[in-house]
């Protein structure tokens, strides 16, 4: 049986940075040798929620499926990388709940930022009225109480935040890269 992965939850509100730091992530890893697949919620929700509401309901059903694909993976060898805005602390703990190796990373990013550099449109479309649970604006983000990384997208670059986070992986020893050896 293969070596269980090891889980990284990167959350943020929308627009801080998450997928740019899974990206950099990934990289970051791959140059150690060690693989990751990412799991990015606006992806994963073209394929699982074509049509989104955002309603509680759908956040907590979408959340929910993309823990249990996380842990799939993870219980089979593979890291896996969310990119998940998951802005409810409960969204998170699932996660905590179902996977052993989790390490969560708060992608901290000022409210202002996010939306002035949001491609996507989400800030502009919940103050046009046409969105109406917008993490950060209409409906609320909780912050993860104890991160094992936070990361500041306003200040640093995401090959910067990526370095962090594997420092603290291995650190924490969930990890095995050619540098640390375990």
């Amino acid at each position: 049986m293969a070596d269980k992965g090891v889980a990284i939850w990167l959350t943020g509100l929308p627009a801080s940075g998450k997928s740019s730091l899974a990206a950099a992530l990934t990289e970051e890893l791959a140059r150690l040798g060690v693989a990751a697949q990412v799991l990015d919620s606006d992806e994963m929700r073209g394929v699982l929620t074509p049509e989104p509401t955002y309603s509680r309901e759908e956040r907590d059903w979408f959340y929910r499926v993309m823990v249990y694909i996380g842990r799939l993976l993870v219980e089979n060898g593979v890291n896996v990388i969310f990119a998940a805005t998951a802005n409810k602390c409960h969204h998170r703990a699932w996660a905590r709940g179902a996977i052993d190796k989790l390490v969560e990373v708060y992608v901290k990013c000022p409210l202002e930022t996010c939306m002035a550099r949001d491609s996507k449109g989400i800030y502009a479309k919940a103050l046009a009225g046409e969105a109406t649970t917008v993490p950060g604006l209409q409906d609320s983000y909780e912050p993860p109480e104890s991160p094992e990384v936070v990361v500041e997208t306003d200040r640093q670059s995401p090959q910067e935040c990526a370095r962090q986070i594997v420092a603290r992986l291995e650190e924490l020893t969930l990890l095995r890269t050619k540098r640390s050896g375990t």
